[in-house]
């Protein structure tokens, strides 16, 4: 079963991207890209009044090659992302586990992939209580 983390922030909203960006680098991932998805709505579909939401991509190294080692195809789900956006005048995070979603679409072996489900989930979880 794949879970949805999410959880309401006290912090205003572009305090919480910079916040999640910076645990996570904190805790060993890259933050490879953040974008608005808000700001792309407004552009390219003219919805300027779109609630906030904001992607913020990052990759572990090591828990990337853990699951390519497994599966090629794993990265076509890749990278791990967390979101920051707005819902009825609150602030949300929320991540899934892409490793989870590997295993439970068959893009890679559920047997093998349990130790990498295991070890991404040590990893992100350090970053999610410090959410």
């Amino acid at each position: 079963m794949v879970e949805v983390l999410r959880k309401e922030l006290s912090e205003g909203f572009d305090e919480a991207v910079q916040k999640i960006e910076q645990i996570c680098n904190d805790e060993g991932f890259t933050v490879m890209l953040t974008k608005s998805v808000d700001e792309i709505f407004a552009k390219k579909l003219g919805a300027k009044n779109y609630p906030r939401y904001t992607f913020i991509l990052a990759c572990a190294a090591p828990l990337a090659k853990m699951a390519l080692d497994v599966s090629k195809d794993v990265g076509t789900i890749f990278p791990c992302s967390f979101v920051v956006y707005e819902d009825e005048g609150k602030i949300f995070a929320a991540h899934t586990s892409i490793m989870r979603i590997a295993a439970e679409t068959g893009l890679a072996p559920k047997d093998k992939m349990a130790p990498v489900i295991e070890e991404t989930g040590k990893r992100v979880y350090k970053v999610w209580d410090r959410i």
